[in-house]
């Protein structure tokens, strides 16, 4: 095969195999150890929720209309989702680098965007799984439901999809642990806590409203607290606009890493 027909072959056809390999790999790699990435999200958001409950629950009184745990739960909810879609797209790229295999990924005839979305398969449905752990969580031991359960799985789709992206990028960045670290502590973790997760925007002073409209973030955490519940601090329609299209940008810049090899090949 010349390299004329390769190229044909490359962008005519979609190796759809290799991308269900790659992506049921992924998924694999967090189902086998389902305690670690399934039920400690629930146990750590259930002590979130429960801590805020005691410690300031009865005495915060309504926000946007409606009791504290059950404006903070959607918040819970999608940092936790965003978080664990992160963490299994990175960790899964930079421990085939630390451990020296992955040429294992590399080497089979995968495109670079075939191979993004094979790694994002893997954080969304992470993702999916640990919402629908913590939803079913919710409604069993709150009485939280979920109002427009389209919006609630759009956004927690794109959050999977966005976070998923990031941990590519880090993880192909990243050439070891406490790189990796560096990324989770300095950026992933402030844009998390910083989006309103725990407060309504409308409470801040104007110029932290306006930064915090620049955190994609603060949309994923607004469209999730309006499909739980069915408020939220702006519009669900402009917030999926917004994640949609930096998801896009985040794929569009993992997929020219992957295609350059950058800091991938010696």
């Amino acid at each position: 095969m010349n390299q004329r027909e390769m190229g044909v072959r490359r962008f005519g056809r979609v190796n759809w195999l290799g991308l269900y390999t790659l992506a049921m790999r992924e998924i694999t790699r967090f189902a086998v150890v389902w305690t670690q990435t399934l039920l400690a999200p629930l146990v750590t958001a259930g002590l979130f929720l429960m801590i805020f409950t005691i410690a300031v629950g009865a005495r915060r009184g309504d926000v946007m209309g409606v009791p504290f745990v059950e404006f903070l739960a959607p918040g819970i909810l999608m940092m936790t989702v965003i978080q664990n879609s992160f963490a299994n797209t990175s960790s899964s790229i930079v421990i085939s680098k630390v451990q020296g295999n992955i040429v294992d990924t590399l080497m089979p005839p995968l495109a670079p965007l075939e191979m993004v979305l094979g790694y994002l398969a893997g954080g969304v449905v992470r993702g999916l799984f640990v919402a629908l752990a913590i939803a079913l969580g919710l409604w069993l031991f709150l009485g939280i439901g979920v109002v427009h359960p389209l919006w609630a799985f759009s956004f927690a789709v794109l959050g999977g999809a966005l976070m998923g992206a990031v941990g590519v990028i880090a993880g192909i960045f990243a050439n070891k642990f406490d790189q990796m670290a560096a990324i989770t502590n300095f950026i992933v973790t402030p844009l998390a806590f910083l989006s309103g997760t725990f407060y309504s925007v409308t409470a801040l002073p104007p110029v932290l409203q306006t930064i915090t409209h620049f955190n994609p973030i603060f949309y994923l955490i607004d469209g999730a607290r309006h499909g739980m519940i069915g408020v939220s601090d702006g519009s669900p329609v402009l917030g999926l606009a917004v994640v949609g299209g930096v998801t896009l940008a985040l794929m569009a810049l993992a997929w020219g890493m992957l295609k350059t090899g950058y800091r991938l090949k010696g």
